[in-house]
């Protein structure tokens, strides 16, 4: 398979062949929306935590006697009708995570990547440098392509000009080729990446390699 390669002015400079094992492959969508599912669910803290009526401190004695006062019968100032008495079904620590296994995680990633490439929605830059790290020039780029929908950027390594002229764009979120994951590829309309990123990417996620 081959795609269009371009400058940041949106200008075709050349073509590129995409590796069919990691851009060239099905789309398993519930394969990619469990790994989605227990993507959002690892990142869950799951640490709320608070008192049931005999976990909170005090209430030993009966606040009046049982029969004779009018009042209705209490047993605790710690029961859950009483301000500062304890929680019914108080919500405990638990764990959310869920264990996803690294074939389905590649299979899912390279799902997702061969999905974006089939929609249309996958673009090469040949190289992505800024003079500066100011927004106006990123936002520029993004306007030559005519992006205004969410957009995944991804790059082969950490470069803080393009952080710090990506930071204040909204829609934009870049994330380097070895950290490129279903979820951002899933929540993110387009996604744009340099050939160096490509190639990276075609490295990390040949299934494969995994399989042997």
């Amino acid at each position: 398979m081959k795609v269009d390669v371009f400058n940041i002015s949106a200008k075709k400079v050349g073509t590129m062949e995409l590796s069919d094992a990691v851009f060239a492959q099905e789309y398993n969508e519930p394969l990619v929306h469990q790994v989605v599912v227990a993507q959002m669910a690892n990142k869950r803290q799951g640490n709320k935590s608070t008192l049931t009526r005999s976990e909170v401190r005090g209430g030993g004695i009966k606040p009046w006697r049982q029969k004779g006062t009018g009042r209705a019968r209490q047993g605790s100032i710690r029961s859950p009708q009483w301000t500062g008495g304890g929680v019914v079904f108080a919500p405990k620590q638990r764990d959310f995570s869920q264990k996803i296994n690294k074939k389905m995680k590649f299979a899912a990633t390279v799902s997702a990547l061969s999905a974006k490439v089939a929609d249309g929605d996958f673009i090469v830059l040949d190289e992505l440098k800024l003079k500066e790290a100011k927004t106006k020039l990123m936002a520029a780029i993004l306007k030559n392509f005519g992006i205004e929908s969410r957009v995944l950027l991804v790059v082969a390594e950490n470069d803080e000009t393009i952080l710090r002229a990506s930071a204040n764009i909204e829609n934009l979120t870049v994330i380097n080729a070895d950290l490129v994951n279903v979820y951002d590829l899933a929540a993110n309309a387009k996604c744009v990446v340099t050939k160096a990123a490509v190639e990276k990417l075609e490295k990390a996620y040949n299934l494969e390699e995994v399989a042997e």
